[in-house]
């Protein structure tokens, strides 16, 4: 889902953490939000507004609140038009600030005046979030409607290790899309979607491999579980973390990977092979380590073709393909189309710098086997995941009214 148009407000507080919402402030305008930041009088200890104005291109709203000025009056209104309130990081003072309708500041005040979906984002020290104080002032948040993450387990900023730790970036972002899209269009489906590169060995430390990072096949599996669906998702070698809520299913080779989509295959409804497998391995792999620096002859030979085996023996499942190209995108993108015999086809050329293969963006071309093509502009991958998931159901329902069956 892209966050094209959607206004946001993002509240930072006295927290270490506070230089993390920097970042969260940066992936949330690439998405495309517009986002007014407000600074609590100790995050600006922290973190001065200059970092948040330049990055939201907007004016930083301070806890220097004076309800008598014409600013205050629009900046409540603005509260009352945000599509989203995010509080990231939020201490345990704003979450009992909040839990007791306390209005002392700007943030504070904002948060009263909201009707929008707020999510809070706690980070705290010491064992601070265990507190039984701090628990009944989550649990009053929550049975009021507003979102409250789980922060993290690990090291904190004091030296001790608890929980506390502000969570990533991505969980956030997720977060704030299933409440601003809270529509489960994909409810009831059932989508194996595979993703990542496979590693086909030349011997103990060496392999043939390739670059996908795998983040287009992730983007999916999450996309399709905020949206609803049940989703495994079998995946290469990455450095991702795999979606909460999905089946997991880590594979190495590409031998691997076709066993472990044919296992599932009955059961989808979609099938989205996202990955990028190796279309060759090595006839034969040495059982120790080649050493020597000296010319070297490697016979290879193909790896079983996954998609055209899903597409001939699949049951009743809609089949998604991708085609990393580098020339004559389109008429190649057709061509493995046709010769697969699936149902939609995602191209993108991969030639071209900051989209595609390890990089955060991509630009597509949708191809379908009844003729149709949609290009879709570069976007961040999440975006695109969205775009592809809704292209599916549009074209799934188009099928459904043919005389042929699709």
């Amino acid at each position: 889902m892209s966050l094209d148009g959607r206004e946001l407000i993002l509240g930072v507080t006295g927290s270490i953490a506070a230089y993390k919402a920097v970042y969260l402030l940066r992936e949330l305008t690439r998405l495309g939000a517009s986002v007014t930041v407000c600074l609590s009088e100790h995050a600006r200890e922290f973190v001065g507004p200059l970092t948040f104005r330049t990055l939201s291109g907007r004016a930083v709203l301070s806890n220097l609140f004076d309800p008598q000025s014409a600013d205050a009056v629009e900046h409540v209104a603005l509260a009352e038009r945000a599509h989203a309130v995010i509080v990231a990081p939020a201490t345990a003072n704003v979450l009992a600030k909040a839990a007791h309708g306390i209005a002392d500041d700007f943030l504070t005040t904002l948060l009263l005046a909201a009707r929008a979906p707020v999510l809070m984002v706690p980070a705290m020290d010491g064992g601070m979030w265990e507190h039984a104080a701090v628990t009944a002032n989550v649990a009053t948040l929550r049975r009021r409607g507003v979102t409250v993450l789980e922060p993290e387990t690990g090291a904190l900023a004091s030296g001790l290790s608890g929980k506390g730790r502000f969570p990533d970036i991505d969980e956030i972002v997720e977060a704030l899309r299933r409440l601003l899209v809270p529509a489960r269009d994909l409810a009831g489906e059932r989508l194996l979607v595979t993703a990542g590169p496979t590693r086909e060995p030349i011997d103990p430390v060496r392999y043939i491999s390739n670059r996908s990072s795998g983040k287009m096949g992730y983007g999916l599996a999450t996309a399709a579980l905020r949206r609803g669906a049940e989703v495994t998702l079998v995946s290469g070698p990455t450095a991702l973390t795999p979606p909460a809520g999905a089946v997991f299913v880590p594979v190495q080779t590409a031998e691997e990977m076709r066993e472990a989509v044919l296992h599932h295959l009955d059961r989808a409804t979609i099938v989205v092979k996202a990955a990028a497998v190796a279309d060759y391995r090595a006839r034969h792999a040495s059982s120790t380590k080649i050493k020597g620096k000296r010319d070297l002859t490697l016979e290879l030979t193909p790896n079983a073709d996954i998609l055209a085996e899903v597409a001939a023996r699949r049951p009743n499942a809609f089949v998604v393909g991708f085609a990393a190209e580098t020339d004559d995108v389109a008429a190649n993108a057709r061509a493995k189309l046709e010769r697969k015999g699936i149902d939609l086809l995602v191209a993108n050329d991969v030639s071209q710098q900051g989209i595609g293969f390890e990089a955060e963006d991509n630009e597509v071309l949708l191809l379908d086997r009844w003729g149709g093509v949609r290009p879709l502009p570069r976007m961040p991958k999440p975006n695109v995941a969205d775009a592809i998931l809704s292209h599916v159901l549009s074209l799934r329902t188009a099928a459904a009214t043919r005389k042929t069956p699709a």
